[in-house]
């Protein structure tokens, strides 16, 4: 599969949608590495974003997939109040068998051509191994080993400010933030996902665990005292709070009606499939949703706070901050009577033109 296989009017059409101020092509013969680095914006700082390795079906649902998530980075760095922008990277082939460590070393010498510019970490297909690999090339990547300096893995600050996020939103239903007895639904328990249960599980909250690995699920549950569920049967229980933990995607026009929840939250990026359409229909059927790139900005934060010299403490302070900032913005819905992702957007979109404004000023 060649990125040269592209139709150029698919390629054009999709950057013409979007406002990004560089999207880099990477291909290399030699390693069969084929990616591909979206920067949305540094008004803030330079752009972070993890990098992804996926199996992408087609070329052009990679670079849809890594516009969108660079433009999430952009958002959760502002909202979140961290001095970064916003990228994302995506190489299109299967970690379990594509990836090694030439490969992954070439792709960090596409980052260090950036000059800085773009800022990796883990995501979706890679890990702190990888993260190491690409060290090796460039110093523009964060979430590597402590051992090299780093802060290691950004999972269990991730899940944290998922819990926060949780938290926010059931204090605005419920007028209290305790999660002993409320019925939580995980979907997606990779590293971020089985921290979540860990936590939910410690705020002595039910869980429920869905996955498409059938032995990672049985294991898991086992571990945490969770009660596993066929993914394809998640939706039909009932629960307080849909976390989807894995692709995005999963709230859209088929899943929303089937829906028996009074809350979303969850770590994966992208969870509305149509940000406009399925943010109203949220708001339409009362069931409350806290905006995906806000509360899980914990592996974000976790990432800004290594750049700025380490601290486990002040980490954990930031990531706890997501609280506050949920409520502010299920506030804002609720005043406004718009969706709540709409009222995040507003606010992220205003910090970043306030501080463009001061730029501009210079």
């Amino acid at each position: 599969m060649s990125l040269k296989s592209f139709e150029a009017s698919s390629v054009f059409n999709q950057l013409s949608k979007c406002a990004h101020q560089n999207v880099v092509f990477c291909s290399d013969e030699d390693t069969g590495l084929q990616a591909i680095i979206a920067i949305h914006d540094t008004t803030l700082g330079p752009a972070l974003g993890g990098t992804r390795m996926w199996a992408y079906r087609t070329e052009s649902d990679a670079l849809q997939d890594v516009l969108r998530l660079s433009r999430t980075m952009t958002y959760k760095a502002a909202i979140s109040g961290l001095n970064l922008g916003g990228g994302s990277a995506v190489i299109i082939g299967d970690s379990r068998t594509d990836k090694n460590e030439v490969l992954m070393r070439r792709f960090g010498r596409f980052i260090k051509n950036l000059n800085g510019s773009f800022i990796t970490a883990e995501d979706l297909g890679t890990n702190p191994r990888d993260m190491e690999y690409i060290r090796m090339e460039t110093e523009h990547v964060t979430g590597v080993p402590e051992s090299m300096g780093g802060a290691g893995d950004p999972s269990p600050i991730a899940a944290k400010g998922v819990v926060m996020g949780i938290k926010a939103c059931i204090k605005e239903l419920y007028g209290n933030d305790s999660l002993a007895g409320r019925s939580v639904a995980v979907q997606g328990i990779g590293q971020v996902g089985e921290n979540l249960v860990y936590l939910l599980r410690e705020e002595n909250a039910k869980v429920y665990v869905s996955d498409i690995n059938e032995e990672r699920l049985i294991q898991v549950a086992r571990k945490y005292g969770a009660e596993a569920v066929s993914n394809n049967n998640i939706l039909d229980l009932e629960f307080d709070v849909y976390a989807p933990c894995a692709l995005g995607g999963t709230v859209n026009s088929e899943t929303i009606p089937r829906m028996k929840c009074a809350v979303i939250a969850g770590s994966a990026n992208n969870q509305l499939a149509d940000e406009e359409l399925h943010g109203q229909m949220l708001l339409d059927s009362g069931i409350l949703y806290a905006p995906d790139y806000l509360i899980n900005a914990g592996g974000m934060i976790n990432c800004y706070s290594e750049l700025t010299g380490y601290s486990r403490k002040r980490t954990m302070q930031l990531a706890e901050n997501i609280y506050s900032a949920t409520r502010k913005v299920l506030k804002k819905s609720k005043e406004e009577n718009i969706p709540a992702n709409k009222a995040a957007d507003i606010i992220a979109e205003k910090r970043i033109a306030d501080i463009r404004k001061i730029k501009a000023s210079y």
